[in-house]
């Protein structure tokens, strides 16, 4: 650790958040009587023999997210149509009433062992709104909604994260009554007491919603963040479901909340499995372009793989996310960095010099002196050298001090200007589209306080 450090500015992570941070990619998994009825939204009058997947394998699912990449799986534990994937004690509507398995089989239990084998993360999401439930609507579905979150908070393991979304009531058949039920989102569910139960279980989970407060919705399910994408944001208006998608997607320079964004996009068009999306799986040069899109400006990707009718990945999902972590894995095998001669306009103390660059600590960085009104990192190579992509990390628990930088790449006749834009964060991903030089400069243009850069990267 440093001998002198900087002062944190405005709002900074907490230690989950960090934690959170460093995932960057992790996969979503959606599977419930949808798959087999080939529907998005369930109705809430499936019967629980809707749900039988003829080949369920929790260690596939995980092998195929883990050999694309991903770093953790979050289940849909139950979706709108109000179907459990475990055997829930206050419900007859879940597997434990369905003929898979003759009413043993438990869902979460196997993804969540098959995470903990595999060395993933494992994350759960509890739809707030059920379409099934009598009580849907009034006080007593709140108790509901409360005992089955805890028993998916201390009966599975250890989660990173536990999903709310949006959906705020509707159409449903609401225990046979086939009406429409509506809420208010603000006050119906009291999230504060809802909130504090994952806190009591699992300190260490960060809660996903629009207004966090961990973790917020992007905006879109497109799985693209704004440009910039500021990790701070105002939470005083935010409920989840109601708000503004466009504040969501860039977050806000001088927000008083940490709440970075987190992008989800299914890698077909829908959310669940549907043979007729068989040739509509995303491409590997898709899902780099939205890893660029989403990680590379600061956020973390979200992608969903729709389990299908065995209960398996489907081969087509598997191989493109494969594939594309394979390009990923080709792309960053090496530093060009480390080949290289790192030099910085100035330093703030010895310790926060050019050498803590690329020493891959992730406890050390490099700040400027603090007359330096225009720090930068020049990178000069031996010989003339192609790049495609340049890496900046920003330290974190210092906050997001660089408010504008821009990179240029020497040339014959002089530095070319790259790239001018707004935001580090957690991660910024140039993409350099095959420049050849001798040189890469990094300018800090425009910064609140003095920057703190963790490391560089050149590919």
């Amino acid at each position: 650790m440093h001998t002198v450090q900087l002062q944190p500015f405005g709002a900074t992570p907490s230690p989950r958040q960090r934690a959170w941070h460093a995932l960057e990619f992790y996969g979503f998994l959606h599977f419930t009587v949808n798959t087999f009825t080939d529907r998005e939204w369930g109705l809430g009058n499936e019967t629980p023999d809707t749900f039988n997947p003829s080949a369920f394998d929790a260690q596939q699912i995980v092998e195929s997210a883990k050999l694309g990449g991903m770093r953790g799986l979050i289940l849909t534990a139950k979706h709108h149509d109000g179907f459990c994937l475990w055997p829930s004690r206050y419900t007859a509507h879940s597997v434990a009433s369905s003929a898979w398995r003759n009413g043993q089989g438990d869902v979460v239990r196997e993804i969540a062992h098959a995470c903990a084998d595999a060395g993933l993360k494992f994350g759960i999401y509890l739809s707030p709104w059920d379409r099934n439930h009598a009580e849907y609507g009034r006080s007593a579905y709140l108790t509901y909604y409360r005992q089955q979150l805890r028993e998916l908070l201390s009966e599975y393991g250890p989660l990173f994260e536990v999903w709310f979304d949006g959906a705020n009531g509707g159409d449903g058949y609401y225990g046979g009554a086939n009406e429409v039920r509506k809420i208010d989102a603000k006050t119906y569910y009291e999230w504060e007491q809802t909130l504090a139960i994952v806190r009591e279980l699992q300190p260490d989970a960060v809660i996903f919603s629009d207004a966090g407060p961990d973790v917020r919705w992007v905006g879109n399910e497109k799985g693209i963040a704004g440009d910039p994408c500021w990790s701070t944001i105002d939470t005083t208006n935010l409920y989840p479901g109601l708000a503004d998608p466009a504040y969501l997607n860039r977050g806000e320079r001088h927000g008083p909340q940490w709440l970075p964004a987190e992008c989800d996009v299914s890698i077909r068009p829908g959310w669940f499995y549907h043979q007729h999306e068989d040739d509509k799986v995303r491409t590997p040069e898709n899902l780099m372009e939205l890893y660029f899109a989403s990680v590379g400006r600061g956020a973390n990707l979200l992608v969903n793989l729709p389990v299908d009718l065995r209960g398996q990945v489907h081969e087509l999902d598997r191989a493109a996310l494969i594939a594309f972590n394979t390009q990923r894995q080709q792309l960053f095998a090496t530093n060009l960095v480390h080949h290289a001669t790192v030099t910085v306009s100035s330093r703030y103390h010895v310790n926060l010099g050019s050498q803590t660059l690329t020493d891959n600590n992730p406890d050390t960085y490099w700040a400027p002196a603090a007359i330096d009104s225009s720090p930068y990192i020049t990178v000069r190579f031996a010989q003339p050298t192609t790049i495609h992509v340049i890496d900046i990390r920003e330290y974190l628990p210092l906050g997001q001090r660089v408010d504008a930088f821009v990179v240029d790449a020497e040339t014959p006749s002089g530095w070319q200007q790259i790239i001018s834009a707004q935001s580090i964060g957690n991660r910024r991903l140039i993409r350099c589209h095959g420049i050849t030089t001798t040189a890469v400069r990094i300018q800090i243009t425009q910064s609140s306080v003095l920057p703190a850069i963790q490391s560089l990267g050149i590919y």
